[in-house]
């Protein structure tokens, strides 16, 4: 972890937690929340002025962490020098149950058994595909709607694998899962439809 690591899980206890709280609920994310990710800060070093969320393998060893502005610098997100193969927060995911993929850390705190990618894209070779597959582990999709091409070339992976996929369909005005509500993820994740070939073949055409 960051030098001079501190955690959020308590009552806050000084004017710079008050802040980070603030801007926690300001982004729908509670106390629950904040316990469940084991969420902090520093104050010391280039990830000052951040929430720290770290993630932990299935051995229980911390292996990442994301660190988020809430004083908004230019630069939103810092992470650590190390190896993204990772599979965020494995300790905490059942891949005997459905699991949701999204970009960012932000979305993932408001899903259920969610992994976020760090990014836009999976690579067949990482330890978070090998996991789903070795697991057949059903999976739920829910990229940021203008990833919708990266998430085609996810869905082909996946489905080429014969992993059950499906996909949640935004409203018209969502940007991510991240500036929704607990509530609203779920009502859209329980209405995502299933994703097939067939129409992973028309929305691949479609992109030509």
């Amino acid at each position: 972890m960051p030098d001079g690591f501190k955690t959020l899980t308590g009552n806050p206890t000084s004017n710079t937690e008050s802040r980070i709280i603030r801007y926690l609920k300001s982004r729908g994310i509670t106390q629950k929340d904040i316990i469940k990710w084991k969420m902090g800060y520093t104050t010391q070093g280039r990830y000052r002025n951040r929430v720290i969320i770290p993630s932990f393998n299935d051995r229980g060893d911390l292996n990442y962490f994301v660190a988020r502005t809430y004083v908004d610098d230019y630069m939103r997100y810092l992470n650590p020098p190390v190896s993204r193969d990772i599979i965020f927060n494995e300790l905490y995911v059942d891949f005997t149950e459905e699991v949701i993929l999204v970009e960012g850390i932000f979305d993932a705190i408001k899903a259920k058994n969610s992994i976020p990618i760090l990014g836009s894209s999976i690579r067949e070779t990482s330890k978070l595909f090998k996991k789903i597959v070795r697991h057949d582990t059903p999976v739920l999709l829910a990229l940021d709607p203008d990833a919708w091409k990266k998430s085609n070339i996810i869905k082909n992976l996946l489905l080429k694998y014969a992993i059950e996929v499906r996909e949640i369909q935004y409203p018209p005005t969502a940007s991510d899962l991240g500036e929704m509500s607990h509530a609203e993820v779920r009502v859209l994740a329980q209405r995502a439809p299933f994703v097939t070939p067939g129409d992973n073949l028309l929305n691949a055409i479609e992109m030509i």
